[in-house]
């Protein structure tokens, strides 16, 4: 998809609150001892990303952020959104963009030494389940006793959590004049939505990646499993209203995948893995160098969206966070159906024996601080040079390297190296059926193709254009360094 959002403690994981009465037949309650004893799980963001990535002056010292007694908001006035009662938002505007629904500054915002807040919603609005018996929490408006929770108690509160999400998303469409229903008019229908739930065989082979292609197929039939065993007219029990279909049903799971925020919240004395389906912050799309990030509020149980600390925002500039830190373009491809050519995480398995020299190759690309930390140091790179983004911080990651201190590489036996890489580089293309520039001319042939196909071409084209990128970095380290 295009648009919403997520995930280490860093951006992703969060800290926890108490909440006063319904809203819209909303109420938050533990369970009554009728809905099961075991519950739980854990699970991360939203549906849609911005993957096209801005010339990086790519990762700059992680920046910290103040205490949230220190917050406060972007703009003094705030306005409510939608049915949603207490939701606020601060200098900003919710619009449909290229990639779908995104959240955007209504108007500057100058750099400040503290975190600012830019929307806040309150938990009332999301349905949450945690890892830690007995904890499991529900909207008002499901019945105690109502049977979506024997299919919520049928699965495994440790790896189900998206079924769970999906069942619970479910039963919410399908009842009249509550805020779920009304919301799922922003939600992607099933044509829109980028998830590989969806995706036929075709398309998953057009992945040109079998072990992705595979572990597609084992969720769509995990999912389809459940459908049968609950929905399905041969099934005993079964609420066929919620998903007459199956297809209905892997686009509530796709929903529920892309669209959860992962966290962690204190309940009571406890301090939970939670995963929750938060409306309107779902709308932030992704980013590797997001200008924004999630904070959980205990105090009165809201999430709040925040501005990083000295970050200069300007009017019509897209608000992102980072949905998941460390990931390969594989798993954002599995959870949230979108890649990048430029994301710094991922990795090359090289399987020859050459190496090239680690410090030499950071100092030619201005590349500073530790391995899970490596960073552009814009300070001391040459204005205008655009080269340096993800890619080439993956590479600096993933490259095999050698270190001996002060001790110079040779420059022979350096070039050597140099070119034994890139020759397997070049082999991996070969192995692919198209090239990227096949597979970009492919996509503008195909402005209507489905997005599930779409975001499968993409995904394909993304890891060509990162292994030539570190072609093209190892040809520049070749000629700055060797001679």
């Amino acid at each position: 998809m295009a648009s919403p959002l997520l995930h280490q403690p860093t951006q992703f994981f969060f800290s926890n609150t108490q909440l006063k009465g319904p809203s819209h037949g909303f109420l938050w309650r533990p369970p009554c001892s009728s809905f099961g004893a075991s519950h739980s799980e854990n699970k991360a963001r939203p549906i849609r990303a911005s993957v096209d990535a801005p010339t990086f002056p790519l990762f700059q010292t992680p920046k910290q952020h103040d205490s949230a007694s220190e917050l406060e908001p972007a703009d003094p006035d705030f306005y409510k959104i939608g049915y949603v009662r207490s939701m606020r938002a601060y200098g900003v505007e919710f619009k449909e963009g290229r990639d779908g629904f995104g959240v955007y500054a209504s108007k500057d915002v100058e750099p400040l030494r503290r975190a600012r807040v830019i929307m806040e919603i309150p938990l009332e609005l999301m349905l949450t389940i945690s890892k830690k018996l007995p904890w499991m929490f529900f909207p008002d408006i499901i019945p105690i006793g109502h049977p979506i929770f024997d299919i919520i108690n049928s699965t495994d509160p440790e790896t189900d959590w998206d079924l769970r999400l999906a069942c619970l998303l479910l039963y919410a469409f399908d009842c009249e004049d509550n805020f779920w229903q009304l919301y799922g008019d922003f939600l992607p229908s099933a044509d829109e939505c980028t998830s590989l739930l969806l995706a036929s065989e075709d398309e998953l082979s057009e992945l040109q990646d079998p072990d992705l292609a595979s572990t597609m197929r084992n969720q769509q039939y995990r999912a389809q499993e459940f459908w049968e065993m609950n929905w399905h007219n041969s099934a005993p029990l079964k609420i066929k209203r919620l998903a007459r279909d199956p297809r209905r049903f892997l686009w509530a799971v796709g929903i529920a995948q892309s669209r959860c925020i992962n966290m962690q919240t204190r309940i009571g004395a406890l301090t939970q893995d939670a995963n929750m389906l938060i409306p309107y912050a779902d709308m932030l799309n992704h980013s590797f160098e997001p200008n924004c990030f999630l904070h959980w509020r205990f105090k009165d149980r809201m999430l709040e969206v925040l501005i990083n600390a000295g970050e200069q925002i300007k009017r019509g500039d897209e608000m992102t966070i980072n949905y998941m830190s460390g990931q390969k373009n594989e798993i954002l491809m599995q959870r949230y159906g979108f890649s990048s050519p430029v994301n710094p995480w991922d990795v090359i398995k090289f399987s020859g024996n050459a190496k090239i020299h680690l410090d030499s190759f950071l100092s030619v690309f201005n590349i500073s601080g530790l391995p899970e930390e490596y960073y552009h140091n814009k300070c001391l790179a040459i204005n205008g040079d655009t080269f340096v983004d993800g890619a080439v911080v993956a590479a600096a990651r993933t490259l095999p390297t050698w270190s001996d201190k002060d001790v110079p590489p040779i420059p022979s036996a350096e070039r050597m190296a140099v070119k034994e890489l890139q020759q397997e580089c070049r082999q991996m293309l070969a192995q692919y059926a198209t090239t990227s520039k096949q597979d970009e001319k492919l996509l503008d042939s195909l402005p209507n193709a489905p997005r599930t196909l779409e975001a499968a071409i993409k995904y394909r084209l993304h890891r060509k254009l990162f292994i030539e990128k570190v072609i093209q970095a190892l040809e520049i380290y070749q000629d700055k360094i060797l001679f």
